[in-house]
């Protein structure tokens, strides 16, 4: 790509608020910059102290990205003060809240943005923010839909809505056969809950429908040697192009920029790395559930309970939030002491893709979501998967059922459908299980290590010169020239 024509360019790239969606923007920040083109990217100021790391290295490095610090109205939108990232909210009741308080953002990020020079070229906004198709169209520039799922569990949505499925289906528990894949799936409507269909959200998922459908284009955080069959099925179905430009983890090159990525560690990421110098490879097994889910005292004591059963070496993360006074004493009184030799529980933020690129790591316990399965998928880690929401089920589906690289726990039960005093999803005896199936040294498991290496692999070479995503980006870049807002051609003043 001529660097002297991609300077021309000026991408606005929008956020939702939530770390799952703003790592992979960063990255896809960068990716833009990289090749010339300027970058702007929303947050507001507790996120960006969060990624303050980030944002330093960045500038060090003098690549053309701004963070753009808009106020976040909590006040006004009846948020508690500093709740600007939905993992900061004190209860679930606040979510809708929160979702609706992004589009005060509408009037301050307008006025930004006129006020640029050149004008903005393109803007690349999360699907979950609607409100931006309304900018864009004020300000007559293309406007790309980033989509943070895996194009399986976004095509599956499609089909489901194109069909009607969700509005004819009632029971949330009924097994429901998605049409149109190359292969059968089913799902319950819970597994496969589609985009905003609670009630109360209605209102918000025909923004989101209508803001999708009207987009000139997908952006996509996965690559086409992963799920070939899927990005191609829905290119046809919504006729519009999509570029596939990941595994975006993979622009972390350094330790540093690792380690710091969505937010600051709880532990020094050398503290880690001594641990796992000391561990044989493939040895250890990390074990670690995203940044929303709050897994019940209960549920938290069965996965400890199950890892020390397994006798396998392995670094477990438990959330500040989910430190209770139960879960503490549990920890203090006992657990910590006895696994001490084989066992690392970080409390808090873990560096996770540090801890899953070492080569003693042998294995991975996830929730599923997205970002952590391509962090996974590009160090070649297979995984036990715990699904416990959205978009989480459907992938656990692709890792276990298509691309035959993890061990399914065997929850059916999404997260949200569980009482405080429900069982536990997994009891110690299935967490064992799946540990020792997954770690196991016999065919089975080395066929399972062998796919996920030759996926990282793959992984590695689509972010390669020449490589699909590398070259997608390319096609990204060209488009814009070809579509943006003529206003670029204008000189710098």
């Amino acid at each position: 790509m001529d660097g002297l024509r991609s300077r021309k360019l000026h991408f606005i790239l929008i956020p939702m608020i939530a770390q799952g969606h703003i790592i992979p923007m960063v990255d896809t920040a960068r990716s833009l910059a990289e090749r010339g083109a300027r970058v702007s990217l929303v947050t507001t100021p507790v996120n960006a102290a969060r990624l303050k790391a980030v944002i330093d290295r960045m500038k060090e490095s003098g690549l053309p990205i701004h963070f753009v610090e808009l106020q976040f109205p909590c006040a006004e939108a009846g948020l508690p003060e500093g709740c600007e990232n939905i993992d900061l909210l004190p209860s679930k009741e606040y979510a809708r809240t929160l979702f609706e308080a992004t589009r005060l953002l509408r009037e301050p990020l307008t006025q930004y943005l006129q006020a640029q020079r050149p004008r903005p070229t393109c803007m690349i906004a999360d699907l979950c923010c609607p409100w931006t198709a309304d900018v864009a169209r004020e300000l007559q520039m293309p406007r790309l839909i980033f989509h943070g799922p895996s194009c399986f569990y976004i095509l599956c949505t499609h089909l489901m809505e194109q069909h009607g499925i969700y509005d004819r289906i009632t029971d949330d528990f009924e097994p429901i056969l998605v049409p149109e894949l190359p292969q059968p799936f089913e799902f319950t409507k819970a597994q496969l809950p589609g985009c905003f269909l609670a009630p109360g959200w209605e209102k918000l998922r025909s923004e989101v429908l209508e803001a999708e459908s009207t987009a000139e284009g997908v952006v996509m955080n996965t690559f086409d040697d992963l799920e070939p069959s899927y990005i191609e099925l829905y290119r046809k179905l919504t006729g519009k192009k999509i570029w596939a430009v990941g595994p975006l983890c993979l622009y972390d090159k350094d330790l540093d920029s690792k380690a710091a990525r969505g937010n600051k560690s709880a532990i020094d990421y050398h503290r880690v790395l001594g641990w796992l110098e000391s561990r044989k490879p493939k040895s250890v097994l990390y074990a670690s559930f995203g940044s929303l889910v709050r897994t019940h005292p209960r549920q938290l004591i069965e996965i400890g309970c199950g890892l020390e059963a397994s006798n396998q070496p392995f670094i477990w993360v438990i959330k500040d939030a989910e430190r209770t006074p139960e879960v503490d004493r549990w920890l203090s009184e006992g657990f910590e002491e006895r696994v001490s030799a084989r066992g690392l529980v970080i409390k808090g933020w873990a560096p996770q893709v540090v801890i899953l690129s070492h080569p003693a790591i042998g294995g991975f316990m996830t929730h599923c979501g997205w970002n952590s399965l391509m962090e996974a998928v590009s160090a070649g880690v297979p995984m036990i998967t715990w699904p416990y929401f959205g978009d989480q089920f459907v992938n656990e589906k692709l890792v276990v059922d298509v691309l035959g690289i993890g061990v399914a726990i065997g929850v059916k039960v999404p997260f949200p459908y569980l009482k405080e005093d429900s069982p536990p999803a997994a009891n110690r005896d299935d967490i064992e299980k799946a540990v020792s199936r997954l770690m196991d040294e016999g065919e089975e498991g080395d066929e399972r290590r062998k796919r996920a290496k030759e996926l990282a692999g793959k992984a590695v070479r689509a972010m390669e010169g020449g490589g699909s995503s590398t070259e997608n980006i390319a096609r990204l870049i060209q488009y814009t020239l070809e579509h943006g807002n003529s206003d670029t051609q204008e000189k710098e003043p």
